[in-house]
């Protein structure tokens, strides 16, 4: 299995998220209306909210355990993380962004830098300053910062919500070429049923 989550977080607010899934490998997404919890999940799968109880295993670690004491830290769960706003550093061109990641799993990553930027095709846009760039470019270069970092999964929080159709139909061509060239597992967040029935290999419905 590449994804086995088992979740439940009370917030101060009284709202309750609760999630339990297990899937294959490929893509899974999380679906569902606005407010059905869906990036909670993948924050609590990120380590960046801790679940009141649970278990989560990625591809057969355990990296949450309330019951055994396991809660492995953000930044050791090998977790790639592209959000709906690409989230570039403003202050670092594109190499910078893109090198951002491996020089924080202590590499210099210059083949895997060849490499991503040839399957993503934005070599073109090293030397560009975020600012410059459009939606599909900006979003493209955030899938190669994460790819960059050594991630062994991907967590992608609705990645075309705020691109136009020409830059959806490009990014999400772009995700099945991550989804199948490269193996590795992704959970996907969206309300957007069309893209869900294209990309997703198994739907977890939320809300």
């Amino acid at each position: 299995m590449s994804f086995e989550v088992t979740v439940r977080r009370r917030f101060a607010s009284g709202a309750e998220v609760e999630a339990r899934f297990a899937s294959g490998a490929g893509l899974t997404a999380l679906f569902g209306p606005s407010g059905a919890g869906k990036t909670s999940v993948l924050a609590m799968i990120a380590g960046l909210l801790r679940p009141d109880a649970g278990r989560i295993v990625v591809s057969g670690e355990t990296l949450f355990d309330g019951a055994a004491g396991i809660d492995v830290a953000p930044e050791r769960r090998a977790c790639g993380y592209v959000f709906q706003d690409a989230r570039l550093f403003p202050h670092y061109r594109v190499r910078g962004n893109l090198l951002y990641g491996a020089k924080a799993r202590g590499t210099g990553g210059a083949l895997r830098l060849g490499e991503v930027t040839g399957f993503l095709g934005i070599a073109h846009l090293l030397d560009r300053w975020p600012r410059t760039l459009s939606g599909g470019e900006a979003q493209r270069v955030a899938i190669g910062r994460a790819l960059l970092s050594g991630a062994r999964f991907l967590l992608m929080d609705e990645p075309l919500a705020s691109l136009d159709m020409a830059r959806r139909e490009e990014i999400m061509a772009l995700i099945e070429r991550v989804r199948d060239e490269l193996g590795l597992p992704i959970l996907y967040v969206s309300h957007d049923r069309a893209e869900v029935a294209r990309l997703a290999g198994q739907v977890v419905e939320m809300g």
